[in-house]
This record gives structure tokens, C-alpha cells and sequence, in this order.
């Protein structure tokens, strides 16, 4: 009889911790969306350089069918003025990534770990491909921690299809894109002259031609 009291405990033992492992494996990969097409929202977002005369200006069509959580946030740092005076903090030969707040300040060496002071924004995965000019948000390693930086490929990127959020393309000034790509001299991924966003607008399409 205590045997098999013994043996009911183990295998008590061994389901509950069978139970719990799959309770704390988080972060599983999101439900991808596939098959939808992206609609461009009837507003754009329009970046302006510091430095015009080197940079000009960016123009990006947002997917908000695609990622509205995302498209949502980016709208609203943009017109709270959070990306102003931030810069293109890690530039490769992939993406030109920016949208830090850390990078405002005079402290290189925090440039990308930073975020705004809203809570994240979890995964909005589609099977867009990752191709020239796509605009993507940036996270860590947690699928559901997209929330203020964003990157922009500078070519075709398989390994990040369905990985990273897609919220928006490239329509005009991917020309300053590559300019932004091509500066030298670097530390690491950092270019060592602040390559600089004067501000990002959010304007109906219209407005923007």
C-alpha cells in the first residue's frame, strides 16, 4: 500500500511539473498574419533631417491594417515631438535604425537601449516580406517589446521575415536612405557625427506630395 501511495505522489510530482514548465516557457512565437494585403493609411509620416542639405527628408506609407497597434504608437510619439533630436543610432549593412529617446543625449554609449515611457507594443507579425525600404519595429528579445524604435532595410532580409512587426514602407527619399547608410567614419554600428531627426510629421497623404 505505500508503495503505490509513493508512486501516486511521484507521478503527482511529475505532472504538475510538467504543467508548470509550459506555463513559464513563454515568449512563443506570435500568430503571423497571412494573406492580407497592406492598405496605406490615409496619413503618412514625413522625416526631416537636421541636416537637410545632406539628408532631405523621408517619406513613409503606414500599414495600419497590417499593424495598428504599432502604426497608432508611431503617430502618437511622433506628434508628441519624441523622435525630435533623436538619431539614426545603428546604421549596417541591413537597416539604419533610430527612434531612441536615449539618443538625445550626450551619452553615446547608451544609444539603443532606450524606449519612450509608454508600456510596449505586442507583436502585429505578417508574412510581408522584409524587402528594400520596409519600415519595421525594433525589439528585444521578447516578441512583444516593440516600442519607440524602428528600423528601415536597405535590402532584401529573409531572416527577418515574421520576426519583426512591419508597420509601414519607404514611398520617397529612399536616395537619403542609402545617404544615411553610406556615413563614415563609425564606432561599431554608431556613426560618430549624430546623424540627426529634426522632426517627424504625420500628414494626410494629400498634403505631403
Amino acid at each position: 500500500m505505500k508503495k503505490i501511495i509513493f508512486l501516486l505522489i511521484l507521478i503527482a510530482l511529475a505532472f504538475g511539473a510538467s504543467c508548470n514548465s509550459k506555463k513559464t516557457a513563454g515568449n512563443a512565437t506570435p500568430t503571423i498574419t497571412k494573406g492580407v494585403a497592406p492598405i496605406a493609411d490615409p496619413e503618412i509620416a514625413v522625416i526631416e533631417m537636421e541636416n537637410s542639405a545632406a539628408y532631405g527628408t523621408i517619406k513613409i506609407e503606414l500599414y495600419s491594417n497590417i499593424a495598428p497597434k504599432m502604426v497608432a504608437r508611431f503617430k502618437e510619439l511622433a506628434k508628441e515631438g519624441v523622435y525630435d533630436g533623436t538619431t539614426f543610432h545603428r546604421i549596417n549593412q541591413s537597416v539604419i535604425q533610430g527612434g531612441d529617446p536615449l539618443s538625445k543625449d550626450n551619452d553615446p554609449s547608451n544609444d539603443g537601449t532606450g524606449q519612450s515611457d509608454k508600456p510596449n507594443v505586442p507583436a502585429e507579425f505578417s508574412d510581408l516580406k522584409y524587402d528594400t525600404g520596409i519600415v519595421g519595429a525594433a525589439r528585444g528579445q521578447d516578441f512583444d517589446s516593440a516600442n519607440s524604435q524602428f528600423f528601415i532595410t536597405l535590402k532584401r532580409e529573409p531572416g527577418f521575415d515574421n520576426r519583426y512587426t512591419i508597420f509601414g514602407k519607404v514611398i520617397e527619399g529612399m536616395n537619403n536612405v542609402f545617404t544615411i547608410s553610406g556615413v563614415q567614419p563609425k564606432v561599431g554600428e554608431r556613426p560618430v557625427e549624430a546623424v540627426r531627426v529634426k522632426h517627424i510629421s504625420i500628414v494626410p497623404r494629400e498634403q505631403a506630395k
